[in-house]
């Protein structure tokens, strides 16, 4: 089961200023079709849509949802939205819980908790690009396959 914005735990302060950096390295990628600092509807992310040129025609949406604390916690939290109205997601967590060790990540189809340990770089840079890898690698599967 994933998490909404309003059932997650504190974590201190959105690093408001990181995630401007975020929304601007993502803005240089052409995966995204829009890229959005903070809207009013998710006011402490950056929300990443995909273009949808990437995927089958089946996918509704696929976007990320990005938030970065202050403490250096963050979670980034991937979706596709189908037609059909079933959706598939994931997430990578670094914060503190009781349910794994801080760095994890909740697999997909349902980014179910307990996830499974992980370790990240320390680097925002060099995390962001291992998402952005793993999920390169998912949508190049829709078309191998």
């Amino acid at each position: 089961m994933s998490e909404e914005p309003g059932d997650m735990p504190s974590r201190g302060p959105i690093d408001t200023e990181l995630l401007d950096r975020i929304a601007t390295r993502l803005r240089g990628s052409t995966r995204f079709e829009r890229i959005e600092r903070q809207p009013t509807y998710a006011p402490n992310a950056v929300i990443a849509d995909y273009d949808l040129g990437y995927f089958p025609g089946g996918i509704e949406r696929a976007y990320l949802r990005i938030r970065w604390f202050e403490t250096d916690d963050f979670s980034i939290h991937y979706t596709e939205q189908y037609h059909s109205g079933d959706s598939w997601d994931c997430r990578w967590d670094r914060h503190p819980n009781d349910h794994n060790s801080r760095e994890h990540v909740h697999p997909p189809p349902d980014a179910a908790t307990p996830g499974l340990d992980e370790t990240y770089p320390d680097a925002w840079q060099d995390v962001l690009a291992t998402v952005l890898t793993r999920l390169d690698e998912r949508i190049e599967a829709f078309w191998t396959e």
